[in-house]
């Protein structure tokens, strides 16, 4: 399994933003030991330290919850600040946002701020009950879970089922998009998904009766494999609901030989029409000439292109449809609903809209 993309401590730290209260004498504390001094700790580890009564009560020693002290000046993944919670519960396990976040799942933006840790107990237990905890009870399997760097962590496929009803079926198809994901690119760049579709799949079908499973089937429904981003998900779900025909995440376009030469984010290889989402990191120079040699050989091979940022998809997307219709139309495509004549006046930094 792929190491996680775990995140540093900042707006998802969930000590961010609180006050603590700070005990202790004025007397500058002596310095910790360097295996405390890096990351939130227990109390059993300051013993076993030997870190005597005063030095625990020093001010420089955050105080999140019970049992546990943080390092003022402490900077540290995500993870490291689960696993004195872990340690202590015994069976706890982090679960919901918390997990995701731990996963480096897509999540929306009203959850970067979020404070609370997520932890699990099984059913049976009482929940967590500590400050700053956000306490569950979750019936588990042993392949629900996954260790990482001995920290229990509900498994991507259980994370995804235990959001689920936090999320719009929208921002569900993001996260399954991003968990199907897999691919091999022409300049040999591998993505292996972190749970293949018929798997994630047949997992959640098992699970017929949690909570949020309605807005999971809908999502799944729209679930695709190839999906590099979220704003790429984002893209094809407007293009699906529009009018528009169905545009396949990276479709191989093959030259004469039947060598692959371009794979654009979204295709409809029927009216030979692509488009690309480029976002930022799109405007460094070097990116610049690469996406010149991929839009000029895209064109060469006889495609109707498509470049579209994200100031494209305001409106719900008007003026990205707009313009894909009018590529459509030109290679073949009936447009039945006149999507294409709209006018996009003014949306093109011009002062008339002459096509």
């Amino acid at each position: 399994m792929r190491y996680p993309q775990i995140c540093q401590i900042g707006p998802f730290s969930p000590l961010r933003g609180f006050n603590f209260s700070l005990t202790g004498s004025m007397r500058k504390p002596s310095e910790l030991p360097l295996h405390l001094a890096l990351r939130p700790f227990t109390l059993a580890q300051a013993h076993h330290a030997r870190l005597s009564a005063r030095r625990i009560r020093s001010a420089d020693l955050l105080k999140p919850s019970r049992g546990i002290r943080v390092p003022q000046t402490v900077d540290c993944e995500l993870l490291d600040h689960c696993r004195p919670y872990t340690a202590l519960t015994g069976d706890g396990v982090i679960s919901h946002i918390t997990a995701a976040k731990i996963h480096g799942l897509y999540l929306p933006s009203r959850f970067q701020e979020r404070q609370l840790l997520d932890l699990s107990r099984p059913n049976g237990s009482p929940p967590p009950r500590r400050r700053h905890v956000s306490g569950h009870r979750l019936k588990l399997e042993r392949t629900d879970i996954d260790e990482f760097g001995g920290v229990p962590v509900t498994s991507a496929a259980r994370t995804f089922l235990d959001i689920a009803p936090l999320l719009t079926v929208d921002e569900l198809v993001v996260v399954g998009d991003q968990i199907v994901c897999c691919h091999q690119r022409n300049n040999g760049r591998v993505r292996i998904a972190t749970v293949e579709l018929n798997v994630l799949q047949a997992y959640l079908a098992q699970h017929t009766g949690a909570r949020g499973y309605t807005k999971l089937r809908a999502a799944m429904e729209l679930v695709r494999v190839g999906v590099d981003s979220a704003p790429e998900t984002r893209l094809r779900l407007t293009i699906n609901r529009s009018g528009l025909p169905e545009f396949q995440p990276n479709h191989k376009i093959m030259d004469d030989a039947g060598h692959s030469l371009v794979e654009p984010d979204l295709a409809c290889p029927k009216y030979r029409t692509c488009t690309e989402y480029d976002g930022e990191h799109h405007d460094s120079p070097e990116q610049r000439a690469k996406d010149r040699d991929r839009d000029f050989i895209t064109q060469s091979l006889g495609w109707h292109q498509v470049v579209l940022r994200r100031e494209d998809m305001r409106n719900g997307g008007l003026i990205a449809v707009t313009k894909l219709a009018r590529m459509l139309v030109r290679g073949g495509w009936p447009d039945p609903q006149n999507l294409a004549t709209r006018s996009m006046l003014g949306a093109l930094n011009v002062r008339k809209d002459f096509s």
